[in-house]
């Protein structure tokens, strides 16, 4: 990422920050309370990993890309003990996230200087409970990590009744998440999708949470608190993909 521009920018609360690359925002860090997620795509991965594991029960969690850390910190605050593990290749601006924005001691995240290609393929298989895809590279997610092939080194990782969360943006008519969710289809049982309603009827490009995994135990429940938050979201169970994100490639 030579010639990323990178800073650290005080946020809308009493000790929140923004995390920017070459002007886009990447993170919302709230220092003083890390369980206050800002972005609303951030909230929704909130939301599956608290239906997934119980609050104060830990998990293990592997995160491609890193940026500010936030959905690592709101893991550790929420579940102490878990083991994490951040594929973040930007050394540099870890360093400036560590230096301006620490974690709290003891709070087992380790980022690993890697890509998430590369990170993912040395990992031991079974040994997550969910991962986690939001990685971007001037606004898009590395093609490499939307492939069949990430996506079953992805399963590997998983344990059984593991999930995976990518953070996918977007626009009407979505031909990158009809590939990836026929990519995932082929290696996952069940997938669904959360996005703002503006979104899913072609207003505006933004934000989808793609979520893969062995069943249809969170739909509900996900559809719920979507529903009923300040960011509001619209859930989109398996069937219900097939019909607005089918006729994908896969690639």
């Amino acid at each position: 990422m030579t010639g990323t521009h990178r800073e650290v920018v005080p946020g809308d609360r009493t000790d929140s920050w923004l995390v920017r690359l070459d002007g886009r925002d990447q993170s919302h860090v709230d220092l003083a309370d890390p369980t206050h997620l800002a972005f609303d795509y951030v909230r929704r991965l909130g939301d599956v990993v608290d239906l997934h594991r119980p609050a104060g029960e830990p998990t293990r969690v592997v995160h491609v890309g890193g940026a500010g850390l936030t959905l690592p910190r709101y893991v550790a605050a929420t579940r102490p003990g878990s083991w994490q593990v951040v594929l973040e290749p930007d050394e540099t601006l870890t360093a400036l996230v560590r230096e301006r924005l620490p974690l709290p001691r003891r709070s087992g995240i380790r980022v690993r200087p890697t890509d998430g290609l590369t990170g993912i393929a040395a990992l031991r298989d079974d040994c997550a409970d969910m991962v986690v895809l939001d990685a971007y590279d001037a606004g898009r997610v590395p093609a490499e990590l939307v492939t069949t092939a990430f996506f079953a080194d992805v399963a590997r990782v998983l344990v059984p009744g593991g999930w995976f969360l990518l953070n996918l943006s977007d626009r009407a008519p979505f031909a990158a998440t009809r590939d990836a969710v026929a990519g995932l289809r082929s290696v996952f049982a069940r997938t669904l999708v959360a996005a703002e309603p503006a979104t899913l009827r072609a207003r505006r490009a933004g934000n989808l949470t793609v979520v893969a995994g062995p069943d249809d135990s969170l739909a509900e429940a996900l559809a719920a608190r979507a529903a009923g938050g300040p960011l509001a979201a619209r859930v989109l169970g398996h069937d219900r993909v097939s019909d607005s994100f089918g006729g994908g490639r896969g690639t």
